[in-house]
């Protein structure tokens, strides 16, 4: 009887995560390929933004750079 149930759970939910098996309609692309939708809209600001935010944080090493806190390289 428990096997039943077991077996009848996992069929539902691989029921369940087959509909997400989906193709993204064309008329909903155009929203998804728009730039504010990436994760960074500006690379610029975001290089700026990520810049300031490890020269403030020298004591956890930062993400590329090396040295102090300043900024400076």
């Amino acid at each position: 009887m428990t096997k039943r149930i077991v077996c009848v759970v996992a069929l539902a939910a691989a029921i369940s995560m087959l509909q997400g098996c989906a193709d993204t309609p064309v008329y909903k692309r155009g929203n998804l390929a728009k730039p504010e939708m990436g994760w960074a809209p500006d690379p610029m600001e975001a290089g700026l933004q990520k810049h300031i935010y490890f020269a403030k944080e020298a004591s956890s090493g930062g993400a590329e750079a090396a040295g102090g806190g300043c900024g400076c390289n």
